[in-house]
């Protein structure tokens, strides 16, 4: 079924073919390639949460910001729910995504382990101050709170690179 002029690109139109969704529709069934090449279809994931989204290519800045977004909200989804990302790219283009993202990840890691071990070394160093009354209770908390900031941002980057990890497998 074509749909001649349904969307616009820079003011021309656009054919779509396939019948227009709205809300409360169910989504088609789609038989599609993951990227170790084996099927996957809708109805494969019956009952589940799935969000899909639907993108041209991932080396294109709007599409990649989109995907690295998607794969941030991931983790606070509910137990079994999955993302889809649909693109025209290949799959081994999109394992080389996967690689990129995982590997700056996996960087972002190792500096939040920088930044803690300095953040360490500025308690030990905080505590013998506050003994010996050299800095006030105040600045005290303060060199505190950027400890905690540095800890919890080592345990949101642990998170991150452990998701971008099970993304490899």
């Amino acid at each position: 079924m074509e749909r001649p002029g349904a969307t616009t690109l820079r003011g021309n139109p656009l054919t779509l073919i396939g019948p227009e969704l709205k809300a409360g529709d169910d989504a088609p069934d789609f038989n599609l390639v993951d990227n170790s090449l084996k099927p996957v279809s809708l109805k494969d994931t019956t009952g589940k949460v799935r969000i899909i989204s639907v993108i041209p290519s991932l080396d294109t800045p709007v599409c990649h910001t989109e995907t690295r977004r998607w794969e941030q909200l991931r983790a606070d989804l509910p137990a079994g729910a999955t993302v889809y990302t649909i693109s025209m790219d290949l799959p081994f283009a999109q394992a080389r995504w996967h690689q990129a993202e995982f590997d700056r990840r996996a960087a972002e890691y190792e500096q939040a382990k920088v930044k803690l071990a300095s953040a360490e070394r500025e308690m030990t160093r905080t505590t013998q101050l506050l003994a010996n009354k050299a800095i006030s209770t105040e600045e005290g908390e303060q060199r505190e709170a950027r400890f905690h900031e540095a800890k919890a941002a080592l345990l949101a980057a642990e998170a991150a690179r452990d998701a971008a990890k099970l993304d490899l497998e």
